[in-house]
């Protein structure tokens, strides 16, 4: 896995997932999430590059936006790949997360 993370002046903070979030690289994407959520700001995720994530992954998405609900920010999710929504909708977090189908519209804050 590779993460970019773009901090804009407006205070919102995208943080761009690629590759497989898995076992092996969800403490890297707990890590970029929780620090792009400490700086207090709307976080979007861009997870159109992603091409596995597993309940790890999952498990450090969720933490993120528990984090930035506890710190009144909001975290989104944006252009979600198939293989990343087909998980988030067995588990039914697609019911939980905020996700927009693309990055334009997570960042003007279009559904």
């Amino acid at each position: 896995m590779t993460h970019r993370v773009e901090r804009r002046q407006t205070g919102m903070v995208v943080v761009a997932l690629e590759g497989d979030v898995d076992l092996q690289s969800s403490p890297e994407a707990r890590r970029v999430l929780l620090d792009a959520v400490a700086h207090g700001g709307a976080v979007v995720v861009d997870l159109s590059k992603v091409g596995y994530i597993d309940s790890s992954g999952i498990a450090s998405l969720v933490e993120a936006l528990q984090k930035a609900r506890q710190g009144g920010s909001r975290l989104v999710l944006a252009a979600v790949s198939d293989a990343a929504m087909r998980v988030l909708q067995l588990a039914r977090l697609d019911r939980v997360f905020v996700i927009h189908p693309s990055l334009e519209a997570a960042i003007t804050g279009d559904r």
